[in-house]
Order: C-alpha cells, then structure tokens, then sequence
C-alpha cells in the first residue's frame, strides 16, 4: 500500500476480503467503536464526580439545570 490516505486504503482493503470477512470486520469495528463511547461517557462521569467532590459544582435538578441554560 501506498502512504496515501488511510481511510481509502483501508477500504480498498477491505474491499479485497470476502462477504463473511466483511461483515465480521463490520461488526469488529461496531463493537470496538461502542467499547469507545461507553469509555468516554465512563472518564465524563469520572470527571463530573471529581468536580462534584472538590466542590467545583453543585447537584442540581433538571428543571434547575434547563432553567440556568436557559439563562
């Protein structure tokens, strides 16, 4: 493979796999890309209990917090 694009050369690898390899490659990355957000909503309620534990914010409801949004 060239040093082009990586996403076109991933493709254009993937294009080169059979049906069934496609699919489990498809389902591999589904998987792999919902690890990641359930990570990320993990290291945001981390963050928000730190910030809560410090007393950098205060426990609010959510009509309070549309309320202050709204503001």
């Amino acid at each position: 493979m060239s040093h082009g694009n990586p996403f076109a050369e991933a493709l254009d690898a993937a294009e080169q796999l059979d049906l069934d390899a496609q699919a489990e490659l498809v389902a591999v990355l589904s998987r792999r890309l919902a690890a990641r957000g359930r990570e990320r909503v993990a290291a945001t309620v981390a963050q928000a209990r730190r910030e809560l534990a410090a007393g950098q914010c205060q426990p609010m409801t959510a009509t309070e917090l549309i309320s202050e949004a709204r503001s």
